[in-house]
């Protein structure tokens, strides 16, 4: 009898711990859905899934885990809020600081996507992703959003979140394709509607992220499958409409205006490294400089970003900011080609490989690491394959 007591407490514990985990764990799942749709309902679903792995590691004093790349982050972060305080305008400078708070997606996928709940994650970012993309092609060819003023955006705020987006799904579909053991046909399915989706918002940086990740993935299946590449781009230019072969083919023009613009915030860019280099001009200020900045080829009179995410990084936050990302970058590189080599986790590692390339290549033609529903989807892929490794919890 003196033990009954104690017992029931500790049940009573692991019942509460078990609802915790189940309502975080729907939550987490809604967000990775949500926010291909709704930026705001999946901050809702955030803050609850927040909330429970909070009451789980604080009240119920589970041990705080997270993936070894996870302290890079958490470092640019602290180097962030430093960059901020020296800032000009400190408080237009803070008020993006908030946006570090999305790095804590990476403990809640780590803490409630372990095991067999990773693929099934995959599973719904696919999912929610098809949708999302019928949405587009539905804008493109019924309701005309078919040029530069009115491209396809689902849902969603704007065109570049939208693409980007489907970039990162497009790697993590073909990666199920290559390497998966389960539902390859869904994948296989939906695989046309996102690339024809992608391709019709007129977006260059995203077809050039999904192509750089496409060639990964289709090397590290079978070198050979990279012959594949240059025959889809060969169908699309016989097929695709004048207006969308003519954008995809400025890419190579440097006459074209916004490749212009681009290479004259290279040079801004490396002004303002040069005169701000240990905490850049600070967060959200490229803007409020960049007549003081601006070079004398530039077209646009002001940008938001410098459209590059090494360099927006480096001129924003300094040096020491790109340092760590560059730490970070790496490191989760060097860790995910660890984890591709094990058969059992190499579907996962692959989806993962494909968004960090994704995101580096369109990244040097636009500051995606910025867009917060961008980060959230790329923060959860590349930290499934750590999660999925993980049976406990403890």
């Amino acid at each position: 009898m003196p033990h009954a007591v104690p017992h029931a407490i500790d049940t009573t514990l692991l019942d509460r711990s078990s609802r915790l985990e189940q309502i975080g764990a729907i939550a987490l799942f809604g967000v990775v859905g949500a926010l291909q749709f709704s930026i705001a309902a999946a901050q809702i679903l955030l803050t609850v899934a927040i909330a429970c792995w909070f009451v789980l590691v604080v009240l119920e004093r589970e041990r705080l885990a997270v993936p070894q790349f996870f302290w890079p982050l958490a470092a640019y972060a602290a180097v962030t809020l430093v960059s901020a305080a020296f800032s000009p305008e400190p408080r237009v400078s803070l008020l993006p600081c908030k946006q570090m708070v999305l790095f804590l997606i990476v403990p809640l996928v780590y803490r409630f996507a372990t095991g067999p709940r990773a693929p099934i994650m995959v599973t719904v970012i696919v999912s929610f992703a098809a949708a999302s993309a019928a949405v587009g092609i539905f804008q493109y060819g019924i309701l005309h959003y078919d040029n530069l003023h009115q491209r396809p955006q689902g849902t969603l705020g704007h065109y570049m979140t939208y693409s980007g987006l489907l970039m990162l799904v497009i790697g993590v579909a073909l990666a199920r394709i290559l390497f998966g053991r389960r539902e390859r046909m869904w994948a296989a399915l939906v695989m046309p509607a996102l690339a024809v989706a992608v391709v019709v918002t007129f977006t260059r940086s995203s077809a050039v992220g999904a192509c750089a990740a496409a060639a990964l993935l289709l090397s590290l299946k079978d070198f050979r499958l990279l012959a594949i590449l240059p025959v889809v781009a060969a169908i699309f230019f016989a097929v695709a409409p004048a207006a969308l072969a003519g954008r995809f083919v400025s890419t190579f023009d440097l006459k074209d205006p916004t490749n212009r613009d681009r290479l004259a915030m290279l040079r801004e860019g490396g002004h303002m490294i040069r005169a701000h280099p240990i905490v850049g001009v600070g967060p959200n200020m490229v803007q409020v400089l960049y007549s003081e900045y601006r070079d004398p080829d530039a077209v646009e009179n002001t940008n938001p970003h410098l459209h590059n995410v090494p360099l927006q990084i480096a001129a924003e936050r300094g040096l020491p900011a790109l340092a760590l990302w560059l730490w970070f970058v790496v490191g989760l590189i060097v860790a995910l080609a660890k984890r591709f080599r094990d058969p059992d986790q190499r579907f996962l590692a692959a989806a993962a490989l494909a968004a960090v390339v994704s995101m580096l290549a369109a990244g040097m033609f636009e500051y995606n690491f910025g867009d917060s529903e961008f980060l959230m989807l790329f923060l959860s892929v590349i930290t499934l394959p750590f999660a999925a490794a993980r049976t406990t919890t403890a």
